[in-house]
C-alpha cells in the first residue's frame, strides 16, 4: 500500500483524547494531528520521540495530518494506524505473498455472518469453499522481540473468536491472521496477562480447527507492505 505523498517526519510530543496527538515539526512549529487508533497504544508512545505524519492534503479537514508511525520504548517502529491492516492484507492476497491464502476465485470485504451480527474482514470463496479471515494489527511488544493482542480487554476481539469457531464448526475454514505493525516483534502471542478470556477462546479456537497467521509488514515512508511470516506462540 502506497501513500500518496511520503510521510513527515516529527516529534510525538503527546497523544490525548484517545484521537488527537501534539507534534512538533521541523521548523519547530507545533500542531494537533489525528489519531487513527482509539486504541489503549501500550507501548507504542514515548513522549518527544521521532514519529511519522501522513498528509491527507485536505485543507478543509478540521485536522489535515495523522499520526501514521511512532517510536516505541525499545526503539522500534510501530504503524498505529489499525484500520490500514485490512488492505496490507487484501493486498499481500492479492500479489501471492501469503501462500496460505492463495488459490480463492473471489474475495469480498466486510460481509455479515455469524449469531453475534458480526462482519468478518475477508472473505475468500471458491467451489465448495469459504474461508472466514478475521484481522487484526498488532503492536504491543512486551519482551525483547514479543508480540501479544490484545493490547487492552477486548470483547469484540473475544466476539470474533467465537464467530470464527462457529464458521469452522460449519465445516468452512476460519483464519485469525495477526498483521505485525511493528518493526521489532518476531513472534506472536494471546495476551493472557492482559485479556485471559481472550486467551482462553483463543486457545479454545485453535484446538477447534481456527487456523492462526502472522505476517510482518516493511513499514516504510512511502508505504507499507507485508513481507515475511511470523512465529504464533
Amino acid at each position: 500500500m502506497k501513500f500518496e505523498y511520503p510521510l513527515i517526519p516529527a516529534t510525538l510530543l503527546r497523544r490525548y483524547k484517545r484521537f488527537l496527538a501534539d507534534v512538533e515539526l521541523s521548523d519547530g512549529s507545533t500542531i494537533t494531528v489525528h489519531c487513527p487508533n482509539t486504541g489503549s497504544m501500550r507501548n507504542c508512545i514515548v513522549e518527544n520521540s521521532p514519529c511519522w505524519l501522513l498528509d491527507s492534503a485536505n485543507p478543509k479537514r478540521k485536522y489535515r495530518y495523522s499520526l501514521e508511525r511512532v517510536t516505541t520504548p525499545t526503539g522500534a517502529v510501530a504503524g498505529i494506524n489499525s484500520a490500514s491492516a485490512n488492505g496490507l492484507v487484501i493486498a499481500a492476497i492479492e500479489n501471492g505473498v501469503i501462500g496460505e491464502l492463495q488459490g480463492y476465485d473471489e474475495l469480498a470485504k466486510e460481509q455479515r455472518y455469524g449469531d453475534e451480527k458480526s462482519r468478518i474482514d475477508i472473505l475468500l470463496s471458491k467451489p465448495e469453499e469459504q474461508c472466514y479471515i478475521e484481522v487484526k494489527s498488532v503492536t504491543l511488544e512486551e519482551g525483547k522481540g514479543e508480540g501479544f493482542f490484545p493490547d487492552a480487554v477486548s470483547t469484540r476481539g473475544q466476539k470474533h473468536l467465537r464467530e470464527l469457531m462457529a464458521m469452522r464448526s460449519q465445516g468452512h475454514r476460519a483464519v485469525l491472521f495477526f498483521c505485525v505493525q511493528h518493526s521489532g516483534i518476531k513472534k506472536v502471542a494471546a495476551a493472557e496477562h492482559i485479556d485471559p478470556a481472550y486467551a482462553a477462546l483463543f486457545k479454545q479456537a485453535v484446538n477447534e480447527g481456527v487456523e492462526v497467521i502472522a505476517y510482518g509488514v516493511d513499514l516504510g515512508l512511502e508505504g507499507s507492505v507485508i513481507t515475511k511470516k511470523l512465529n504464533v506462540v
